[in-house]
């Protein structure tokens, strides 16, 4: 066997009644949907159940898959201590996953676990699923910065570990939607929240798994999401299989967003294999967006892939770059985004070479490889990485708050001499006071102690 039947479950702690003392009858729908999933689960008699939660362990570069044999977990964070849940490991399950992901390149293990309790994004689901008699074996996993490709690839090794062990498996996808759905809730609105809910519940309804690997970047970042790489695992457990999808519910009324789906599976289908489709449509983004790229940015791009190519920097400049890259000088930023998340952003704010072009091909190198908030950037990802390039202007000082505005300026902050930039029209930067408390962060300057702001425009390439 393999998986016979997926659902997605978001995890609100509101939900239990031990945490929510009546606040969860705001979310009856979900809660209804909740058990009612839990019942299908149980209705498929499976023999492990696989889970996926963004808040298992989580690194950029690596899928964790917990260790061990068995775990425990409680809400005592939300203060109902007195839910406690233990599961079983199905180790052989795990290893098995673990030696094909690995097989297929991908970086996936046991290694770094930094806390074995269990998560509220697997408590959660595990609660009903017990209430619905499920007591069989577990395997938990968190997911990564990877690619949707990659996140779907991992799917497929669960679904043909799962096969290959004779395993009746059930997946449960994790996660709730955007964070940003109403002006009261804990992280204020966003249009894009909405937006977003409504599209994965449209993909979700008729299993329209090609739409939820291609939605846009962007609208997920400004919709603060945290369940769609849940999904898109859940998608390649299921390639290649027909399933019949039931969208059972989709709400949102604290501003986070609720959805439960069930994927029935029915049998087999070759049509439904998104890989291969996935491929073609990201290389032709890739092929428009490279055609529209200009010299700013071609020059960042040559330059990176030159590095990592050959382990050498640029020594000549490219023939026939504009004269504005060459005859003037000015500090710029490249930054570097890969499946919609940054991945990388070093610059200047003040020219330290000769002409731009000069500027861009060093910053570009280190925005790829010495940015320490991240590791180096991998051949195979040159292909799908986007860049911008940021051209400063010269500072200049503020007086008042007033001045500022994020989507236009960019601000420096300075104290002695620690010094934090935060560059203009950032997704998820709305407001002066989030623009300044990042700057403040990133010179590692506390907002009690005096400190001067000065302000910049940019000429942003992309």
């Amino acid at each position: 066997m393999s998986i016979v039947g997926a659902a997605l479950t978001p995890h609100p702690p509101v939900l239990l009644p031990e945490v929510g003392h009546g606040r969860e009858r705001m979310i009856s729908a979900t809660h209804n949907a909740m058990s009612q999933a839990a019942g299908m689960t149980a209705g498929w008699n499976p023999d492990v159940i696989i889970i996926v939660s963004p808040h298992t362990v989580m690194y950029e570069d690596y899928f964790h898959i917990s260790p061990g044999s068995e775990a425990e977990g409680d809400m005592s964070a939300f203060g109902a201590p007195q839910v406690r849940i233990r599961v079983n490991y199905d180790a052989p399950l795990r290893d098995e996953i673990v030696r094909r992901a690995q097989s297929a390149g991908l970086s996936a293990g046991t290694l770094g676990m930094k806390d074995p309790a269990l998560d509220h994004g697997v408590l959660i689901p595990m609660y009903f699923l017990r209430k619905a008699g499920i007591c069989c074996p577990v395997v938990r996993i968190g997911l990564s910065g990877f690619s949707p490709q990659e996140h779907y690839h991992l799917g497929m090794c669960i679904a043909g570990a799962a096969s290959a062990l004779g395993r009746r498996a059930a997946f449960i996808a994790s996660g709730d939607m955007s964070h940003k759905l109403t002006r009261d809730g804990p992280y204020g609105f966003a249009p894009e929240g909405p937006v977003f809910d409504r599209t994965v519940a449209e993909a979700l309804s008729s299993a329209d798994f090609m739409k939820i690997l291609t939605i846009d970047p962007s609208l997920c970042e400004r919709a603060a999401e945290c369940g769609l790489r849940s999904i898109q695992i859940m998608a390649g457990a299921l390639d290649g299989l027909s399933v019949m999808p039931r969208l059972l519910s989709s709400e949102g009324p604290f501003g986070v967003g609720y959805t439960v789906a069930v994927f029935d599976v029915t049998g087999t289908d070759e049509t439904r294999k998104f890989i291969l489709p996935w491929k073609k449509a990201m290389q032709e983004k890739i092929r428009k967006r490279r055609a529209g790229e200009d010299a700013w940015v071609r020059l960042a791009r040559f330059s990176l892939e030159t590095y990592i190519r050959s382990g050498k920097k640029l020594l000549q400049l490219p023939d026939g770059l504009p004269e504005e890259l060459i005859a003037h000088a000015a500090g710029a930023f490249v930054s570097l985004h890969l499946n919609g998340r940054l991945r990388g952003c070093i610059g200047t704010i003040e020219p330290a070479y000769s002409s731009v072009a000069l500027e861009i091909v060093n910053n570009a190198v280190s925005a790829g490889v010495h940015d320490p908030r991240f590791p180096p950037v991998r051949q195979p990802e040159l292909e799908d990485l986007e860049y911008s390039v940021d051209v400063l202007g010269r500072p200049e000082p503020v007086k008042a708050r007033d001045q500022l505005n994020p989507k236009k300026y960019g601000v420096i902050v300075s104290c002695g001499r620690r010094r934090g930039l935060l560059l203009p029209d950032l997704d998820g930067v709305d407001t002066v006071q989030q623009q300044l408390e990042i700057a403040l962060a990133k010179g590692r300057i506390r907002e009690d102690e005096p400190y001067s702001i000065e302000r910049f425009e940019v000429v942003r390439h992309t």
